[in-house]
């Protein structure tokens, strides 16, 4: 098994950030939430462990803490921002609050060779209140600030640091050379994360986990799902069998390219089920997009345990979850009331299933994934597959969902695709000079908001379509596309006049965060 790094999170905007950069370096790395078991957090694996930053105060009652097993194993440790105080807090050093607060980007002096920071001055990026004032016994200051005389702190002897500011964010000069001096040189892990190693690892992981066994795989058509079967079929060859289950909330076209796409692939062993109308049955005046989730969830499993009763007994269930997908849905790092949204094959799967679950790609990013994919030998158009949701279309929309709201969606997103197409915008791609050009991800909305318009001298009364087009590496953060403007009027002049009940058309310009890429 590969090196493992652990992030435990304290609830910082950063922290995912955190185990981007780290995989960038070919290393594992897991986030925990900052209360995780040792069992979870140190494995024979386990070669070091990063403490996040985080919103609250040491002294915020309830605020959360660094637990005894971590500070009484012998793993390196390094603590960011708020990490950092808690470190020293529980330590024995003391921690107050900062009579000049620092945010933004702060000129740091590193006034002596370490094995961490970069020499001489440099600018980091601060966010906080609280500041270490007296540090534990064991350690030095080794950087310091104008306002902050402990901005970082070492010792040695334990291998433990602790940085004020983020290395993280890219504002943060010599950011990235820091966490590879942690990890690569203190923590002495080997960067052996690479898309080769990952296939090996996976397919010898469901060899044992399958046996003998038989294994059904989710096929959505979509890239995650896709490389999951690839996967599997390596692993176990001619024991898994791949279901697609048309929901009838799928993309235009969308059920047709699939068969045609793995039918030859597959054979007999590829199952395609019209389940479309009992979905919309068991959707009927649903507005709730968690509860939307949770029956599409259920339905998910239910329609593979009807597939699959007439071709034999499969004790496994293969599918394409992703990390985003697991973090978004545990909401890691924070309450279970702040958790983002569940994702229908995360959280949102029935108690009572009676399949065990296969999820090789389970702690792989989007970008991973499509390296992978490409290692694999799939079709390119397949790995750059715009992302798609396994609820469909019924999170794109909003309100009731009827066979009449989702023929209005599907016919709005494919003319935005269509025209994204021609402009050969569908993707993203980098221009030399560093501007970025299409989309990582692109739909359209359908919104329960009814507005007035006019159409040949007619007055209307009709619904909202939202485009939404985001640039994005991982999923995990995006911005808005910055779409010509010529292309949008095209895209808005043609679904107002080809799409029937709709006469208004919105361009969405939110990043994530704050939002999220989808609005359900």
């Amino acid at each position: 098994m590969s090196d493992r790094i652990v992030i435990l999170d304290f609830g910082s905007q950063f922290t995912q950030l955190i185990g981007r950069r780290i995989r960038d370096m070919h290393v594992f790395c897991e986030l925990l939430p900052w209360n995780a078991s040792q069992t979870e957090a140190i494995t024979p694996e386990t070669r070091g462990i990063i403490l996040s930053g985080g919103p609250q105060s040491i002294y915020a009652e309830n605020a959360p803490y660094i637990q005894d097993y971590i500070l009484k194993s012998e793993l390196p440790i390094l603590g960011i921002c708020y990490g950092m105080q808690a470190l020293a807090h529980q330590s024995g050093g003391k921690v107050v609050q900062s009579e000049e607060h620092e945010y933004g980007l702060t000129r740091l002096t590193v006034p002596e060779p370490n094995p961490l920071l970069h020499l001489g001055n440099q600018n980091v990026w601060m966010s906080h209140g609280d500041q270490v004032s007296t540090l534990p016994e064991g350690y030095i200051g080794i950087a310091k600030t104008s306002s902050t005389p402990f901005a970082a702190m070492a010792n040695y002897a334990q291998s433990r640091y602790g940085l004020q500011f983020h290395p993280e964010v890219h504002h943060t000069q010599h950011g990235i050379e820091m966490l590879e001096n942690f990890i690569l040189k203190i923590c002495a892990v080997q960067p052996s994360w690479t898309s080769k190693n990952i296939i090996q690892e996976s397919t010898e992981h469901i060899r044992q986990q399958v046996g003998s066994g038989r294994v059904l795989s989710a096929l959505s058509g979509g890239v995650d799902s896709a490389i999951t079967t690839a996967l599997v079929q390596i692993a176990v060859g001619d024991h898994v069998t791949a279901v697609f289950i048309d929901t009838g909330l799928m993309r235009e076209g969308e059920a047709q390219q699939i068969e045609a796409t793995f039918r030859p692939l597959l054979a007999e062993r590829l199952l395609m089920v019209d389940a479309s109308q009992r979905y919309f049955t068991r959707l009927k005046n649903v507005t709730d997009p968690e509860q939307k989730r949770k029956i599409i969830g259920e339905m998910f499993v239910r329609e593979f345990e009807r597939a699959v009763r007439e071709v034999g007994d499969f004790e496994f269930l293969a599918q394409g979850t992703i990390y985003p997908d697991v973090i978004e849905s545990k909401g890691i790092g924070v309450t279970e009331a702040h958790r983002i949204k569940t994702h229908h094959n995360v959280a949102g799967l029935p108690d009572d299933m009676q399949f065990k679950l296969i999820e090789p790609l389970r702690f792989l990013f989007k970008d991973e994934v499509r390296a992978i994919g490409l290692e694999l030998g799939l079709p390119t158009e397949l790995v750059w597959r715009q992302p798609f949701p396994g609820p469909g279309l019924a999170v794109r929309c909003l309100g009731e969902v009827t066979p009449e709201r989702i023929a209005t969606v599907r016919h709005a997103d494919a003319i935005f695709r269509e025209e994204l197409g021609k402009a050969d915008l569908l993707h993203m791609s980098v221009d030399e000079d560093g501007t970025i050009q299409g989309s990582s991800q692109a739909f359209a909305t359908l919104l329960p908001v009814k507005s007035v318009g006019v159409m040949g001298d007619q007055r209307t009364y009709q619904e909202t379509v939202v485009l939404r087009a985001v640039t994005s590496q991982d999923f995990m953060t995006a911005d808005w596309a910055h779409l010509p403007t010529d292309l949008l009027a095209s895209v808005s002049n043609r679904i107002v006049n080809e799409v029937p009940g709709v006469n208004r058309v919105v361009y969405d310009i939110t990043s994530k965060p704050p939002a999220t890429i989808e609005w359900e």
